[in-house]
């Protein structure tokens, strides 16, 4: 928010002329601080209503009313991680602290999801199995399992527009008629949307062979069985500003070794390792390829994301991570399809 500063009150306004800066800024609320900035706490319309039905007037001050613990973003905090808390919390204003508290910014929806419409493709993989779900898919493919109101790729289709990206290809093979059926031509949505029919499987990469021509700009692949908050967007411009051929975005991963580990020295115990727990970046399903790199699939065979990676290396090219730090899930097997159907609601409103 621009004008931020416009919407800072004492702890001794009136709850009166705090509506009155509110309406005043258009914002949704007021920040109250001390004389040094220190935030000591937040005041929106809603906290005037709650506070006039418990008996305050407008006359009181609005310390009686206003919100204590509000969520707040730390000064240089990234964008992906302010991000992903206004998504996750369902913000749309969330105020910026430096280390001693004090207010330096108000960050809104507005500011990082006015989004601009994205010329680059996505291709989702739709076509796999799905065989780690078992009964589940045998009927439906993985990508068409319902997660709250609407199947899964549904879901993953609508955060995709709403990062501002319009041609969606989808990658299809397994019941793909199912798939078909369901989106069409993507007019529904508002977009426009293609498949690649993989007559056999072709792996994680394998189905970009089947694309119609060369993309212009940087192309988004990601795999079907992701819920995630991550933006996509972002993720692009990332890409194109550090120049890389590929971008593979990240995760951290920890797996505890359910053993004491012995270290060894020529035959004798050097030390044990009780439990220890071994952290690992790993991949999170979703690229970014710039243009050229498509033309290091191979046509008509299966074909995994990993090797596209190794060849591009191989072959001198600049590959990067981008961290994810937004809500992700990957739905592999029926634990995680659970787990999916629970924070739905609360993670997708």
């Amino acid at each position: 928010m621009k004008r931020w500063e416009q919407v800072l009150i004492g702890p001794h306004c009136s709850l009166r002329d705090a509506l009155a800066v509110i309406d005043r800024t258009g914002g949704q609320m007021a920040l109250v601080v001390d004389d040094d900035r220190r935030l000591l706490g937040t005041l929106s319309d809603g906290d005037v209503r709650r506070a006039l039905l418990k008996g305050m007037v407008l006359a009181d001050g609005v310390a009686g009313a206003m919100h204590r613990s509000p969520v707040c973003a730390r000064s240089g905090e990234d964008r992906e991680s302010i991000v992903g808390t206004m998504r996750r919390r369902g913000l749309h204003q969330m105020p910026v602290l430096d280390e001693q508290g004090r207010v330096v910014g108000l960050q809104t929806y507005v500011d990082f999801f006015d989004t601009p419409r994205r010329a680059n493709w996505v291709v989702i993989m739709a076509g796999g199995l799905g065989t780690r779900l078992g009964e589940l898919t045998r009927e439906t493919p993985k990508p068409m399992l319902p997660i709250g109101s609407r199947p899964l790729l549904e879901t993953i289709v609508r955060g995709i527009a709403e990062h501002g990206f319009e041609r969606i290809y989808l990658a299809v093979h397994y019941k793909a008629e199912q798939i078909e059926a369901h989106f069409g031509d993507g007019s529904a949505l508002g977009l426009d949307i293609r498949y690649l029919r993989e007559d056999q499987r072709l792996g994680t990469a394998g189905a970009l062979s089947l694309l119609p021509e060369r993309p212009a700009l940087p192309l988004v692949v990601t795999n079907a069985d992701l819920l995630t908050k991550e933006d996509l967007g972002l993720m692009v411009e990332r890409h194109v500003e550090s120049g890389a051929d590929a971008t593979m975005a990240v995760r951290p991963y920890e797996m505890q070794v359910p053993f004491g580990v012995v270290r060894e020295r020529d035959g004798q115990i050097a030390g044990i390792e009780e439990k220890p727990l071994q952290r690992f970046v790993v991949s999170a399903g979703i690229y970014v390829l710039s243009p050229q790199v498509i033309e290091l699939v191979p046509r008509g065979q299966c074909f995994d994301m990993p090797a596209l990676f190794e060849a591009l290396i191989a072959g001198g090219g600049r590959a990067r991570c981008h961290h994810v730090r937004s809500y992700w899930l990957d739905i592999g097997q029926p634990p995680d399809y659970e787990r999916a159907k629970r924070e739905y609601r609360e993670v997708f409103p």
